[in-house]
């Protein structure tokens, strides 16, 4: 297992294992201090439904955030509620820190879930798309096309639509067929002209088809019909001599929740693989279906898919809002934001114009802080990796995948270097949820190319980000090492917000050399002294920093805290947070998504306050910085604080040491927790409020815009030196 005493990373001499976490917890704290994860996480996406009906906000812009939030609420199906009725059925205990049954808790979010679909469908019918049309961009129905456009459609049906369809009967003869999951389906019921007979037949709408069919384009105006409106009007060539007696839109969401005992599988890559097949398999735990549909028809889908009433959608207008991300490809610049360029970071901008930058002479100077999508990813995480692959003085190079994307520059640059005869190690990932048979396919590319692929230890995912690459200088080997908060994703950095550190401090290099051996080998490492590394002892040195600044202001010293997160749900986390404040430590927590902390509450947490921050990036960096009386105690790395992150994956945070990046990170925290930047923020009882507008009616700042500008004036400040 990694374990590891910090020592240099600023939290004393002393072995780790010293500190007493019960000298933390030495008094009393309300029961019900915690706010419930599954309702604060359908919280957040109803801040992503907040944006779609923000009328100021780019009109294709809104349309992103609808097929957001169905894409994501997808997902807390498949998963989370999955996840709870699978443990509700099985009869395990279902972890619960706000004191209700899991079917409390299930029926809660389930009330919440079918209200949240309802607001966003009406967003949808009511809003978005009436604004399009007035705009030109038009979602018609068959009914409003004239005689011509249906001709012309019938034939773009018939040439393209029609040979991939598939009807598949229900009768004596044909059982139910097997329904995927998130496939949209048309419920189709007709009678036989010679029997009277009624019938029912199920028609998936094709997924690999674009999902609006374009009818008609002039200048900026184009007018768009949905699939299965132009299939559900042309069923009688699919039952010919049958009478089409209704037809009804609908769709299914499974259990896609992956389970692999790893201690008991010789072969992790088989047994994940046969446990994706079986993912396809899952049973069902949301059906959604039109508003319309017949009473018959949704019973018998009710009966043979085996759901409760309960677990059935009903919804105005088009199902399966993800289509809406087809949009979002329609040029139209004025309906989207403004568009941005990443800035190459001040440290990797080439000397000459036109020319290439040296990125380990960079990196030899000073610390390099990139901050991206601001700054760019492929001037800097991919340039380090194809320098490192090039390089003749390059002898190793290892690195942790665990999200990347199609045709990834970062696995070609392994492939590279591998071939060109490099000592290459990759760590990837394969059960990365939704993302495991790619990365399969990953891995096995990149050992047929001759990179060592390893999986991590049993029973953890390696979820940190962490490259590392060995170059002989003088006769001396050097470490290069980067160290990020996000994955190596090039296609992923330009919309997500992360900072990465390139150093080549030799005690990081030690540390990650010492970290990949562990996890590469059988090493057992205990030193770790710049990394503070899960899942271990990364919870217990932050609950020591986080002790150590209560224990400050008991002294009457200066105290401070600030943690920006995806998620902020572990219980130990924060009571010790809840504790500090209660001795008048100021606590800044900045969350995207999940907090189950509850701020403002006299006697516990009236000293912290809690923002979150939605717009056209999604912010995906992990800060944790500390005042540390003067001595400012300030790490990123990939851990968010759940009990996943820092019991069951590798993580690692990396601290910052240089002035010009401690003050790069007070700056944007600054920015972020100031009153006048638009934000959410969260009250005692549970409810994010947004304030996006000022108290004279004037709009808020956009903190993204914000930093744009900033990163952009650096860079204008570098020119003119």
């Amino acid at each position: 297992m990694i374990e590891h005493e910090v020592l240099d990373a600023g939290l004393g001499d002393a072995d780790d294992d010293d500190f007493d976490l019960s000298e933390i917890f030495d008094s009393q704290l309300p029961d019900n201090r915690y706010l419930d994860r599954e309702v604060s996480w359908l919280a957040f996406n109803r801040r992503v439904l907040e944006l779609a009906e923000d009328a100021t906000l780019p009109l294709l812009e809104r349309s992103n955030f609808l097929a957001i939030f169905a894409s994501n609420l997808d997902e807390f199906f498949m998963v989370r509620v999955a996840g709870l009725k699978r443990r509700i059925l099985t009869g395990l205990a279902v972890p619960t820190n706000v004191g209700r049954s899991p079917q409390e808790v299930l029926t809660d979010i389930a009330d919440l879930a079918h209200s949240l679909q309802a607001r966003h469908a009406d967003v949808w019918t009511h809003e978005v798309k009436p604004a399009l049309a007035e705009v030109g961009i038009e979602i018609v129905s068959w009914e409003s096309l004239s005689h011509e456009e249906r001709d012309r459609l019938y034939e773009y049906f018939q040439a393209h639509v029609f040979p991939v369809l598939m009807p598949l009967a229900v009768d004596p003869a044909h059982p139910f067929p097997y329904i995927s999951g998130l496939s949209l389906n048309l419920a189709i019921r007709i009678r036989n002209a010679k029997t009277s007979r009624q019938e029912f037949a199920r028609l998936k709408v094709p997924p690999m088809l674009p999902r609006f069919v374009r009818v008609s384009r002039e200048g900026d105006a184009v007018r768009y019909l949905p699939l299965e409106s132009l299939i559900s009007n042309h069923l009688e060539d699919l039952f010919p001599g049958m009478e089409i007696l209704d037809h009804h839109a609908f769709r299914l969401t499974r259990n896609e929740d992956v389970v692999v005992e790893e201690d008991e599988t010789e072969n992790l890559i088989q047994a994940l693989e046969a446990e994706l097949l079986r993912r396809r398999f899952g049973p069902p735990i949301r059906l959604e279906v039109t508003e319309d549909m017949d009473d018959l028809t949704l019973s018998l889908l009710i009966k043979e898919l085996d759901i409760t009433e309960q677990e059935v959608y009903r919804l105005p207008g088009l199902l399966d809002l993800r289509g809406l991300f087809d949009l979002s490809r329609i040029d139209r610049p004025e309906l989207h934001y403004a568009p941005h360029v990443p800035t190459t970071a001040l440290a990797f901008q080439p000397p000459e114009q036109n020319g290439r930058a040296d990125i380990f002479a960079a990196i030899r100077k000073a610390d390099v802080l990139v901050h991206h999508p601001y700054e760019s990813f492929a001037t800097s995480v991919q340039a380090f990796l194809e320098q490192a692959a090039k390089d003749p003085h390059v002898l190793a190079i290892k690195q942790t995948l665990y999200r990347t994307s199609g045709d990834s520059p970062i696995v070609q640059a392994l492939i590279d270097a591998a071939e060109a005869g490099k000592q290459v190690l990759a760590l990837v990932e394969v059960k990365a949820r939704f993302d495991e048979a790619a990365n399969i396919v990953w891995a096995r590319k990149l050992e047929k190319a001759g990179v060592h692929v390893v999986y991590g230890l049993v029973g953890l995912k390696t979820h940190c980000k962490l490259a590392l690459v060995i170059r002989e200088e003088d006769g001396i080997l050097r470490s290069y090492s980067h160290i990020g908060t996000g994955n190596y994703n090039p296609k992923t950095s330009r919309i997500y917000e992360d900072f990465g550190l390139f150093t080549v401090d030799e005690q990081v290099g030690r540390d990650l050399t010492r970290l990949f051996n562990e996890l590469s080998g059988y090493a057992i490492e205990k030193k770790f002294k710049r990394l503070l590394v899960a899942p271990l002892h990364l919870r217990k040195g932050l609950l020591r920093l986080i002790d150590r600044e209560r224990r400050n202001a008991l002294a009457g010293r200066p105290a401070r805290i600030r943690i920006k997160v995806n998620s902020m749900v572990d219980e130990q986390i924060i009571d010790a947070l809840y504790r500090a404040s209660q001795v008048g430590v100021p606590v800044e927590v900045w969350v995207r998504g999940i907090c189950s902390l509850k701020p403002g509450v006299e006697g516990m947490s009236e000293n912290i306050t809690v923002r979150s921050i939605l717009g056209r990036y999604l912010e995906h960096s992990r800060i944790f910085a500390f005042h540390n009386d003067g001595d400012p105690q300030v790490y990123i790395g990939s851990a968010d604080m759940m009990h996943r992150n820092l019991d069951r994956r590798v993580e690692a945070l990396v601290r910052v040491v240089a002035p010009a990046h401690l003050k790069e990170l007070t700056d944007l925290f600054d920015l972020a927790m100031d009153d006048a930047t638009s934000s959410w923020h969260l009250g005692p009882d549970g409810e994010w409020v947004r304030h996006s507008v000022g108290p004279e009616g004037t709009p808020l700042s956009d903190m993204q815009d914000r930093t744009m500008t900033n990163v952009q004036r650096r860079r204008r400040a570098r020119a003119v030196r």
